[in-house]
């Protein structure tokens, strides 16, 4: 659903990480709200305070006046948990899949009422979505939702248009987030499918490596098209498997983002399946981009739980075997190429 225009006085909120994604929300909000952002690293906090950007992630990208930094936990959260909850503040974690549940157990002994996600993938050890993460770690009690959708993140600290979608199944978590984050050149819409917004962001890394691959192997525009729109059949295939909605997969977080992360020059996973057709090695890809690239230990979890589920997932099969069997871009080619069309689900 579309969001209300209507303008909300400044809110307190704080978001945990400072990564590129996390320190680009974290600009984008402090142009309306009281934003304070965290991380780990004390040193790196104290540079970004001195120099008012993220020269590491995001260089070039000037800090918004209201935004402030700390590498202390315990003020992070007594920033947003110190405010009534009428008030509405807002507790966002903006790390990778990897970190969530290291970021989790640090909150277990706070008072922590909700928790807004920005990551997107599948928990490498343990084949979990985000949602079923922060459910183990801190309980069902705790309102949970995910921010996701077609966003690069030096575009978006810029001030550039996006649009985003909240899921949760918390009515209340769902409006505040809208009503917080909605607003400037960003539009936020809702939806409670919490599984198909999830899904939809995590399996369009492992698609853009494919088509990174493609472009890189000079396959042409009419296979990157093949490779988006058979793409989305996989994700919406999984989706639905785990309890997705289908139409949601038609939306910012499926087709939406599938599109960006495929085609867009920032995409690091795109970049990674450039790599890949020019022979490099995964192990200096990674190092080169300098960033997460949540494509490659998704693809792994991915190919187990499709195999697990039996849903069949061709694409991502043929990714996983380049990047961990040690199988050529030729090969994928070859073996996607292969494939009977009658024996594909559409």
């Amino acid at each position: 659903m579309p969001t209300s225009t209507h303008k909300v006085s400044p809110r307190k909120i704080t978001v945990l990480g400072a990564g590129a994604w996390g320190t680009a929300v974290a600009i984008a909000l402090a142009a309306r709200h009281d934003v304070l952002m965290w991380g780990r690293n004390g040193g790196a906090m104290d540079a970004m305070a001195q120099a008012r950007e993220n020269r590491a992630y995001l260089p070039g990208c000037a800090f918004a006046p209201g935004l402030q930094v700390t590498a202390d936990i315990d003020a992070a959260l007594a920033h947003v948990h110190g405010t009534p909850e009428d008030e509405a503040p807002l507790l966002i974690a903006a790390c990778p899949v990897a970190g969530l549940r290291p970021l989790l157990l640090q909150l277990q002994t706070h008072a922590i009422s909700h928790i807004v996600w920005l990551c997107k993938g599948f928990e490498g050890d343990t084949g979990l979505l985000p949602h079923q993460v922060v459910q183990q770690v801190l309980g069902a009690g705790v309102a949970g939702a995910a921010l996701s959708g077609p966003s690069f993140a030096q575009e978006v600290a810029r001030g550039l248009p996006c649009a985003l979608t909240v899921a949760s199944r918390s009515d209340m978590l769902r409006e505040r987030v809208v009503s917080t984050v909605h607003g400037g050149p960003i539009r936020v819409y809702a939806c409670d499918d919490l599984v198909g917004v999830e899904v939809g962001g995590a399996v369009k890394n492992v698609l853009a490596i494919a088509t990174g691959v493609a472009d890189g192997l000079g396959l042409g525009l009419n296979a990157r098209a093949a490779l988006i729109t058979r793409g989305l059949a996989e994700i919406t295939r999984l989706g639905t498997a785990l309890g997705g909605i289908p139409a949601t997969f038609m939306g910012l977080t499926g087709m939406g983002d599938l599109i960006l992360t495929c085609t867009g020059d920032l995409s690091r996973n795109r970049r990674v399946g450039l790599g890949l057709a020019q022979g490099k090695a995964l192990d200096t890809i990674v190092a080169e981009l300098g960033h997460v690239a949540e494509g490659v230990p998704c693809a792994k979890a991915v190919r187990a739980l499709a195999r697990t589920l039996g849903v069949d997932m061709p694409i991502t099969n043929a990714v996983a075997g380049v990047l961990f069997d040690g199988d050529t871009p030729q090969a994928m080619l070859a073996q996607l190429l292969a494939r009977d069309p009658r024996d594909e689900l559409s």
